[in-house]
């Protein structure tokens, strides 16, 4: 089974990606900031995370920054509500970019994509 780690600040986003991908036979980890998903990385060991831009503390660019220092081949998918983002090149580090919407078609797509599945 691949494992999924979720952060995001938003509750309600992070359970409903959980039920979503839980129910499409993932493993799922949820960090509700950055901080906490740099502390579960090396223990959780995620196949690919899902990471929020817009999160107080640390935002989603500076987590993504962390991560490649020692994560380079692991896939980030940035999400987040804001599409004018797609154009910032600091999102460019990661693998893909999907807007939040309810369907959640785009993001199992692009997971399914980026696991080769």
């Amino acid at each position: 089974m691949k494992r999924i780690m979720i952060v995001d600040d938003e509750e309600n986003i992070r359970l409903l990606y959980k039920e979503e991908l839980e129910e499409e036979g993932f493993v799922v980890e949820l960090a509700k900031n950055g901080h906490e998903a740099l502390e579960k990385l090396p223990l959780f060991r995620p196949d690919l995370i899902t990471l929020d831009i817009k999160m107080p503390g640390m935002d989603g660019i500076e987590t993504l920054k962390r991560i490649r220092e020692t994560e380079r081949d692991l896939p980030v998918v940035m999400c987040s509500a804001y599409g004018e983002y797609k154009q910032d090149f600091t999102t460019w580090a990661s693998d893909a970019y999907v807007v939040k919407c309810a369907d959640l078609t785009e993001l199992k797509n692009t997971i399914r994509r980026l696991l080769g599945l």
